[in-house]
């Protein structure tokens, strides 16, 4: 990791960014420091800025401090995550950063970083849970709803199989004007279930089932129809792919007691599930950087100011 000042003089006789993550101090309103916002993967401050290029932070040398030894265990994984984001087109469609996103992934999956993690973990199971998705229709409006409980509605292969179902019942049915995604139980999704990584031995399928049969990329295409009546209403914890999952929808609606954040990197990963594109979309590369890279989560008020979530509400946790 590269830590730079605002106020430093840019490199000489260098074109493009500096190779691996850049993190900016200081503060600066100087051509100096727009060359170093915008190359830096972000900058930090201790004071509020509406310039989604800085993070606020209550300590900004405790969090480089973090951010340096995070860097430092997961280094593959941090590169990656900052080159994934440096090349996501937010103008352009979804799939091409879907496709460069999970070739990413796989790459990582392949890695010493990400072997490390499951040696850590050690063996493992994944419970048979019925119906891990629910659909109901109500009228125009489909309502998708995840429902493994007990796990925090944690994803899983058969999970991800049945909301495509799902969604691309909406996606064929132009009767349906309305689609709203939620979780049973406490939480949202609480991302990928852990019992289930290492699973497939092969990156290279694991690649084509993530981009062939993927719900993000149904999602997208619904919400270019539907706009904000593609919705998603989200609690408790709201982590990894269901983050992921969530922003592609054209409005989100977050409960007070969310909890938000991108933990893949503590795996030797980068989020899997769409994320670069569709959480870059809503807050831009830099935040975006800084929560798979800090694993911080953050709460439903910062979320909102970020533009993570459209609105926060008081509805009721089925």
């Amino acid at each position: 990791m590269l830590l730079v000042d605002l106020s430093d003089p840019p490199p000489i006789g260098v074109t493009g960014p500096p190779p691996g993550v850049v993190v900016a101090v200081g503060e600066s309103s100087t051509p100096d420091g727009e060359f170093w916002l915008d190359t830096a993967t972000f900058a930090l401050t201790e004071t509020e800025h509406e310039d989604r290029r800085f993070v606020t932070v209550e300590s900004v040398d405790e969090t480089v401090a973090e951010l340096a030894e995070r860097c430092q265990h997961w280094p593959h994984a941090s590169a990656v995550c900052d080159d994934v984001l440096r090349s996501v087109d937010v103008t352009g469609p979804a799939l091409p950063g879907v496709i460069s996103e999970s070739l990413a992934y796989s790459t990582l999956q392949s890695g010493l970083e990400f072997a490390r993690w499951l040696a850590e973990r050690g063996p493992a199971s994944l419970p048979d849970i019925p119906d891990p998705v629910l659909a109901e229709r109500d009228g125009g409006t489909l309502h998708i709803r995840f429902n493994r409980p007990k796990r925090h509605n944690a994803f899983s292969t058969d999970a991800r199989a049945l909301l495509l179902e799902a969604l691309n019942v909406a996606l064929l049915d132009d009767t349906i004007t309305e689609v709203v995604l939620g979780g049973n139980g406490a939480s949202f999704c609480s991302g990928g279930d852990l019992g289930e990584f290492g699973t497939f031995a092969d990156p290279a399928s694991a690649h084509l089932a993530r981009t062939r049969h993927s719900p993000a990329l149904a999602l997208d295409e619904l919400t270019r129809r539907l706009g904000r009546a593609c919705r998603a209403e989200i609690h408790g914890r709201v982590l990894g792919s269901g983050l992921e999952m969530a922003s592609f929808c054209g409005w989100v609606s977050c409960h007070a007691d969310a909890v938000l954040g991108l933990p893949e990197l503590t795996l030797g990963l980068i989020p899997g599930a769409g994320g670069t594109v569709s959480i870059t979309r809503r807050i831009g590369r830099w935040r975006t950087a800084y929560l798979v890279l800090s694993g911080q989560t953050i709460d439903p008020v910062t979320a909102q100011a970020w533009g993570l979530v459209d609105e926060i509400s008081s509805i009721d946790a089925a």
